[in-house]
């Protein structure tokens, strides 16, 4: 114990990873910020008095943050930061939709980060989030292990419950990976997956895995589409709070993530979705593993795709 993480957002996404991160009961203090005058101290008094039913000792803090910064002291000595602040999507949005309202809200969410949790590892998950992320790391010029996104996670864990419920089978006995960008250019990578150990291919024919391809790229939007006000939240949050669970415990489990990707696949200075070992200082090394030819161009069609949106976000 003796931790700290903070959650940076206290909307969906945000209090649901904060209502997780309580219950792993590895922290002992889990911040929750927001905009909004009293809602994130309302969600951590309910939290903390779940304790006693859910049996964890982690106290949630719940700060409202002003225009200039005020409130941010409290995220001070944080380990780990998970940004989720900005707005979520409506039904018809791109992420993409949302680049400029958001970059606003995590340049100033960064800027304070940069500020009063100098060490901590930031963990990005607003969207568009491989261009969230590359601008939070502009604007904490943090070093590049130390800001990383949220995405191949989620992503991975919604192809898993598609083809889990495809075979009719435990979501345990699936193997799945996504890599590539969160968004058009995802990269489901079939030749990575396995159910009990046998690959996908013997066990679907083609067209149908890349049936479940298209619906986990679209995975984020079918939801979106469904609840029409807002966006997805549990899953999302299983994936952010245990990518801060592997930072705070140093795990060195190796994860999907948007990292910085310098000559990995042949592809360098860009915030891609690859695997990654996590540890205390954010991203340890980024893990290469084979891909097939088409897997391959897939990355780095991915890599061109978002590094053009990288660009501009430097703008914004």
């Amino acid at each position: 114990m003796g931790k700290k993480v903070t959650v940076v957002g206290a909307g969906f996404y945000g209090s649901t990873t904060a209502q997780r991160l309580a219950e792993y009961d590895i922290f002992e203090t889990v911040v929750l910020t927001d905009i909004l005058e009293g809602k994130p101290a309302g969600i951590a008094l309910d939290l903390n008095q779940s304790r006693a039913i859910e049996g964890f000792e982690s106290k949630v803090v719940g700060v409202s943050t002003g225009p200039n910064g005020e409130g941010y002291e409290q995220i001070e000595g944080s380990d780990v930061v998970v940004v989720t602040a900005g707005l979520p999507r409506k039904p018809g949005m791109s992420r993409m939709d949302l680049l400029e309202v958001n970059a606003k809200i995590v340049r100033q969410v960064a800027e304070n980060i940069k500020k009063y949790a100098p060490n901590a590892v930031v963990i990005v998950v607003s969207n568009p989030v491989d261009e969230m992320t590359a601008l939070a790391q502009l604007a904490t010029q943090f070093p590049k292990n130390q800001v990383f996104g949220q995405a191949g996670v989620l992503d991975t864990a919604r192809f898993t419950n598609f083809i889990a419920e495809e075979l009719n089978v435990p979501v345990a006995s699936v193997k799945a990976l996504t890599l590539g960008s969160h968004g058009d250019t995802m990269v489901p990578v079939p030749s990575r997956c396995t159910v009990d150990g046998k690959p996908l291919s013997d066990l679907l024919p083609a067209d149908k895995i890349e049936e479940l391809v298209v619906r986990t790229r679209n995975g984020g939007a079918e939801v979106v589409a469904l609840l029409k006000t807002g966006s997805a939240y549990y899953a999302p949050s299983a994936a952010a709070a245990r990518m801060a669970k592997a930072v705070a415990e140093d795990s060195g489990v190796v994860l999907p993530v948007c990292a910085w990707v310098d000559g990995e696949y042949g592809i360098s200075g860009v915030y891609l979705g690859v695997e990654a070992e996590l540890g205390a200082q954010g991203i340890k090394k980024v893990v290469e593993d084979k891909l097939t030819e088409s897997e391959l161009a897939g990355l780095k069609e991915a890599a061109e795709a978002v590094r053009a949106k990288q660009a501009d976000v430097a703008h914004l």
